[in-house]
């Protein structure tokens, strides 16, 4: 059984669409960071157990219910984001560019694509999956780009750390711009 605390903020997630901070329900409760950081685990143990279908993930110091992992199957036709159908395949590719790369140029990424990426560039901003993080010394100082907390909320990723590792042949293509 959950304490009182834990059970306040097992309903605000369960009210929250979107991620929500620690240090934002502690405001909405009245109680401690640290009060809440127990709730929290409290929660993930509670809800850790198999016969449940959500589990309390944490994404960027951000915290959420999401349904567990087997049956994201069951459930993708109906309730998944389709990240993959709306992007296209060059879309796709430049954004892992950009994930595997970061910070990097466009001119990096048009170097390591061997083609233009001003309009793909253009199409991650407005779906705000990357932005400028920074611009590089040099000539022109041209901005650098990053991914963001959506793409990380959209992939499924607690920090970019999580990707997927390269493999050593995708590892030479992805990096070695950098030694340009």
């Amino acid at each position: 059984m959950l304490s009182e605390i834990a059970r306040v903020v097992e309903a605000i997630l369960f009210l929250e669409n979107d991620p929500i901070s620690l240090s934002h329900m502690a405001k909405v409760t009245g109680s401690t960071e640290l009060d809440i950081a127990q709730a929290l685990q409290e929660i993930e143990e509670y809800f850790s157990k198999s016969y449940h279908g959500i589990e309390l993930t944490r994404r960027a110091d951000e915290y959420q219910f999401l349904p567990k992992k087997d049956l994201w199957p069951n459930l993708k036709e109906r309730y998944g984001k389709r990240i993959d159908k709306r992007l296209t395949k060059a879309t796709l590719e430049t954004l892992s560019i950009i994930a595997y790369s970061q910070p990097i140029t466009r001119k990096e990424i048009e170097a390591i694509r061997g083609v233009s990426s001003d309009t793909i560039l253009r199409i991650l901003k407005e779906k705000e999956l990357i932005k400028v993080t920074g611009y590089k010394e040099g000539p022109g100082r041209p901005s650098l780009y990053g991914t963001t907390k959506k793409f990380l909320k959209n992939f499924n990723l607690s920090s970019i750390s999580s990707l997927p590792k390269l493999g050593e042949i995708d590892e030479e293509r992805f990096l070695s711009v950098e030694d340009e």
